[in-house]
């Protein structure tokens, strides 16, 4: 029974491989990072029904937060091939976005298990893993992903595993003891300045060094100026993503300017009156660092 068990494995999977379209993911990532939305459309409309075209357009749709569009886009591949990689993804991807955690994170796993190649969705693991506070889950996803070279993964993703791996570590660092401290507070401005020499001007890494300027003790080298250069920096690449008021909202808190603090973290509210962090924050149940004196 175990063998047909087996076997049966075995014929499900290569079904799945035979019926998926060849699907080159790391060029598909790398274009959709450097094309608007027009274009994307353009790409689209001359031709409707080709999964990398519509795959491109429900990337372009998340990196400008239009992600009830992109949901539309990936529910469509989904329909033309119900074994699309990047439909299962968009969709896992959908749902994070909605605070889904725990239905994505099961659609994540299983897509981990049937691609595991496929770096975008231990990004997207990575991040649900981070926010429900399981960091050292969130370090093996992403040293996954590192793992397999920069040359198998696109661009903006291997910087964001570089940062996300700093991020995770940096919490451990933050609830751990002295040798934790260092240990794993020195892998974090490591991993930043590999991400920073392959891709200097993502805004993961503008975030991830204004994080670490502002969250960092004091003793260790806190710098609020530097912080609120970096953080400045991700906030005119991308004015709505909402993550990068939280912590400008505590750099003006420690900067002494209330009206600024309450002003960021409304903004970030408003972007996403969701939002973990904002809320964290605003609560004062300060799971992801409160700064103080």
């Amino acid at each position: 029974m175990k063998l047909v068990s087996i076997a049966f494995a075995l014929f499900v999977f290569c079904t799945y491989l035979d019926t998926s379209y060849a699907f080159d993911w790391k060029k598909l990532h790398d274009f959709a990072d450097n094309i608007s939305l027009p274009q994307a459309l353009k790409e689209l409309e001359a031709n409707p029904d080709p999964l990398d075209a519509l795959y491109v357009a429900g990337l372009v749709y998340f990196n400008i937060h239009k992600d009830a569009q992109a949901r539309e886009i990936f529910i469509k591949m989904r329909e033309i091939d119900p074994h699309s990689v990047g439909a299962m993804w968009g969709m896992a991807e959908s749902l994070r976005r909605q605070h889904k955690l725990e239905e994505a994170a099961h659609i994540l796993e299983e897509l981990i298990g049937l691609a595991p190649e496929y770096s975008p969705a231990y990004i997207s693991l990575g991040y649900i893993r981070y926010i429900q506070m399981s960091f050292e889950d969130t370090v093996k996803l992403m040293l996954s992903v590192i793992k397999q070279g920069k040359d198998n993964v696109d661009k903006t993703n291997f910087v964001r595993a570089h940062c996300l791996y700093a991020g995770a570590k940096g919490m451990i660092a933050h609830y751990g003891g002295p040798l934790s401290k260092a240990v794993n507070g020195a892998a974090v401005m490591r991993h930043l300045r590999i991400a920073q020499d392959i891709q200097p001007d993502n805004i993961a890494v503008f975030f991830g060094m204004g994080s670490y300027y502002l969250l960092i003790p004091p003793i260790f080298g806190r710098d609020l100026d530097k912080a609120l250069e970096y953080l400045e920096k991700a906030k005119q690449i991308d004015p709505l993503f909402p993550d990068v008021y939280v912590r400008l909202a505590q750099v003006y808190k420690l900067k002494g300017d209330e009206d600024a603090y309450l002003a960021y973290l409304e903004k970030a509210l408003a972007l996403d009156p969701r939002h973990e962090i904002a809320l964290d924050i605003k609560n004062g149940t300060c799971n992801f660092i409160c700064v103080a004196e």
